[in-house]
């Protein structure tokens, strides 16, 4: 079985694999996903393979702003959340387009530093923050 966990971002969007007793955490553009998910559906049966994505629009609510920001900072932030939500959109439409099976996972509210995320996984290569978020929606599945 493959589980893999995508953190969506517009620019790369975090990446996480485990298939046995290998794992991989990368980052990929949109088009380098679609290529690691077409080279595996033709690999290997498409029943072998699980996505799970991160879906901040199941959050109830979207409202993100700083108090103290400016109007155009706080444009801002909602530009990139609505960008990044329409990136999950489109990886599930990814999914449907290639008939991998996928799961929409709403965000925890939590996010693992580096040294939680070692002591949890045992995992002590380095790691950026969408590298850790993509694993933990795959680990201990």
């Amino acid at each position: 079985m493959f589980l893999i966990g995508i953190d969506p971002d517009v620019d790369k969007s975090g990446f996480a694999l485990i298939h046995e007793k290998n794992y991989e955490l990368l980052n990929l553009t949109f088009f380098e996903l679609f290529e690691r998910f077409n080279k595996l559906k033709n690999d290997y049966p498409t029943e072998e393979i699980r996505v799970f994505i991160e879906c901040g629009f199941l959050n109830k609510s979207n409202w993100h702003k700083i108090n103290k920001g400016s109007a155009s900072v706080n444009a801002n932030i909602g530009n990139r959340t609505g960008r990044n939500h329409e990136v999950a959109y489109k990886l599930i439409e990814m999914c449907e387009f290639l008939n991998l099976t996928y799961f929409k996972v709403k965000p925890t509210t939590r996010k693992r530093d580096s040294k939680e995320f070692n002591l949890i996984t045992g995992i002590r290569k380095r790691t950026n923050q969408e590298q850790r978020d993509a694993f933990m929606l795959i680990y201990g599945r």
